[in-house]
């Protein structure tokens, strides 16, 4: 099975971008892992943010394929323990999915077309974080969620 993460704009912090480069290098021990990073907009100062999700979406909505199994990362979404998504990512895996695929929106969240075309979502929290930080976040908990499929001594309950 191969997982893209699909982010809009760069990370700026340079102490963030090491650790998602520390946990994407884990997962390749697992799967196949793709970080597809969205250009930032440009000239957002002169758009509302309707108009700047939109944009962001329209460039989300180009990366997706028919079959594709796809997770908004989204505070309204689903919330699991990291073992229950241990057990949803097998479940995944064992049903035989090529691409599974998680979004995380640009500051603003997503376009109403994005949330139209994807009816999945993943909650990592009730609380809100940035969206530069979920990614380092996600990718955290997507190499525990293997490391628990794979009894590593990475997770404690």
């Amino acid at each position: 099975m191969k997982i893209l993460l699909i982010t809009v704009g760069k990370t700026d912090q340079q102490w963030l971008s090491e650790g998602i480069s520390q946990y994407v290098e884990r997962l390749t021990h697992f799967c196949q892992f793709e970080f597809q990073v969205i250009p930032d907009i440009r000239n957002t100062r002169s758009m509302d943010a309707g108009t700047q999700k939109l944009r962001e979406g329209e460039q989300i909505l180009k990366l997706l394929q028919p079959s594709d199994d796809v997770y908004l990362l989204d505070d309204k979404g689903r919330e699991m323990t990291s073992p229950d998504m241990a057990q949803w990512l097998q479940k995944r895996m064992s049903q035989s999915t090529k691409r599974l695929v998680f979004i995380i929106g640009g500051p603003y969240g997503f376009s109403p077309d994005v949330y139209n075309r994807v009816p999945g979502r993943l909650s990592l929290s009730r609380m809100t974080f940035s969206h530069q930080m979920v990614r380092l976040i996600f990718v955290e908990q997507l190499y525990r969620a293997f490391a628990i499929l794979n009894n590593l001594p990475y997770h404690h309950e």
